[in-house]
């Protein structure tokens, strides 16, 4: 039978493993991309059970930093096809499955 304790040391190291932020597609520059990340992975432990809560705090601090028409997408399994302004779209993984999309279209 399998160790109780290596079975919480297994699921530790699985946790540890996906909750670091996966940059999957993004053309924003260097600095306002690890701002955004930054932004998008505190809203997300920050309101863990309400994705509508953590994309609506990302979208309010992104058009007060940068200007107002930013859009926000939180969720698992989804798909999109979008239009937005160049240099401004950022799309990451965090948690393991929850995909954090943000961009700009004016």
């Amino acid at each position: 039978m399998a160790d109780p304790g290596e079975s919480k040391k297994d699921e530790a190291d699985y946790k540890r493993m996906h909750s670091f932020p996966l940059i999957r597609h993004t053309d924003m520059p260097e600095e306002m991309r690890v701002e955004t990340m930054e932004l998008c992975v505190t809203a997300c432990e920050k309101f863990a059970s309400n994705n509508e809560s953590a994309a609506k705090m990302i979208k309010e601090t992104m058009d007060k930093k940068f200007g107002s028409s930013w859009h926000v997408v939180i969720g698992e399994g989804f798909g999109f096809e979008i239009t937005h302004e160049v240099k401004n779209l950022l799309y990451m993984f965090f948690g393991g499955s929850l995909a954090i999309c943000v961009w700009k279209c004016s």
